[in-house]
């Protein structure tokens, strides 16, 4: 599905260049849900950034990001763009910020559809209907808006959406953020099912170990740009082999 190999990512400066990635190798197998830890700053947005095409100008790339055995860093703009939503889709950190505050949630919902899918009218609305109750609302929440939403119920509507063109990988960029510990649970258990009922492949990024833990099949650790430890999730909470895993361990104890 996604494979990263030897990943480094520089960001060019007037007076200096940053290493924000180096040398990163990680993958993502069909139907699997995968995590990405660490805390901020160790380079996993940027990561993100990268498998989506809109990294900055001034970002150097060297590597691969091989999707479904395409390496996605040779695609010109027009080709991202049919990657994009359609097969490769995004979860961002602040659902509040992914939603225009003038247009409905089913208006956000059917300009996906309507630009990717060349969908509309009735056929849109069945669709927005089936998304909202694939994620767990009801079907008047097309007429809302983002602010008359909970803080879960936003975070659903963002997944309803990233889900509209049935991508093949979601990526969920710290997807819990800013949300009570039970509301976080059902955002979790909703992305589980979602795996378990489409056979959606999922990257999770999140600097909460823990919470990354009780839901992956597979855990990646990041540490000033770099994997620094890959494997089960029971055998990276219970044998860590690099100190800032331990560290990221002993904190949540």
């Amino acid at each position: 599905m996604l494979e990263i190999n030897n990943l480094t990512i520089t960001y060019t400066g007037r007076e200096q260049a940053t290493e924000a990635v180096r040398n990163v190798s990680c993958r993502v197998g069909a139907g699997v849900f995968a995590g990405l830890v660490g805390e901020s700053g160790s380079g996993k947005s940027t990561m993100i950034m990268a498998i989506l095409g809109l990294l900055p100008k001034s970002a150097r790339v060297s590597g691969e990001i091989l999707f479904e055995g395409e390496n996605l860093l040779r695609f010109d703009e027009e080709k991202l763009r049919r990657v994009r939503w359609r097969q490769i889709s995004l979860v961002p950190q602040s659902a509040q910020n992914s939603f225009t505050p003038v247009l409905t949630i089913g208006r956000h919902i059917s300009e996906v559809l309507c630009v990717h899918m060349k969908m509309s009218g009735r056929a849109s609305d069945r669709k927005i209907d089936e998304l909202l109750e694939l994620v767990g609302l009801e079907a008047d929440v097309k007429r809302r808006y983002a602010h008359e939403l909970s803080g879960g119920q936003k975070q659903r509507a963002a997944i309803a959406a990233a889900l509209a063109c049935s991508p093949k990988l979601l990526l969920a960029d710290e997807p819990t953020t800013a949300l009570d510990v039970i509301t976080q649970a059902g955002i979790l258990e909703q992305l589980a099912r979602l795996r378990r009922e489409t056979g959606l492949s999922i990257l999770l990024i999140s600097h909460d170990m823990p919470m990354a833990a009780s839901i992956c099949d597979e855990l990646s650790v990041m540490y000033q740009g770099q994997v620094v430890e890959s494997g089960p999730p029971e055998e990276i909470i219970t044998m860590p082999a690099h100190k800032h895993t331990r560290d990221l361990v002993n904190s949540a104890l």
